[in-house]
């Protein structure tokens, strides 16, 4: 498992990946397996994002029976936050500064959001 290539149905054609990546950095909540997603932006907005992470959250909870799943992104982008919220992930209100990016960069402020086991199975 890992991070899956996202192609249309109908064409083929690359448009991203999304799936799950094992984090064991320096984050304030690693270790944790985390569900991630890139799509290319003239794919944004057609339920892309959210129809593969859903397969993905399944496949994290049905065939690795995971105990939970992370993902986490920076403040300003609302439409992976969006996506996040349509997983019934829950924003854990817990904020953190990427170690990767320095503190006063725009993009180093980060959402966290969890969704465990048991808020999959009642989703």
């Amino acid at each position: 498992w890992g991070l899956w290539a996202v192609a249309l149905k109908d064409s083929d054609a690359f448009i991203g990946f999304v799936g799950l990546h094992e984090r064991e950095d320096s984050l304030p909540f690693s270790p944790c397996v985390e569900i991630a997603w890139r799509l290319s932006k003239i794919y944004w907005g057609y339920g892309y994002a959210t129809e593969a992470a859903n397969a993905a959250v399944n496949f994290a909870f049905e065939t690795l029976k995971l105990d939970e799943i992370v993902s986490f992104t920076a403040c300003v982008n609302a439409k992976s936050q969006l996506v996040m919220e349509r997983l019934n992930m829950v924003n854990m209100q817990n904020n953190f500064y990427h170690p990767a990016l320095e503190p006063d960069h725009e993009l180093a402020e980060h959402v966290f959001y969890k969704m465990t086991r048991e808020e999959w199975v009642k989703r």
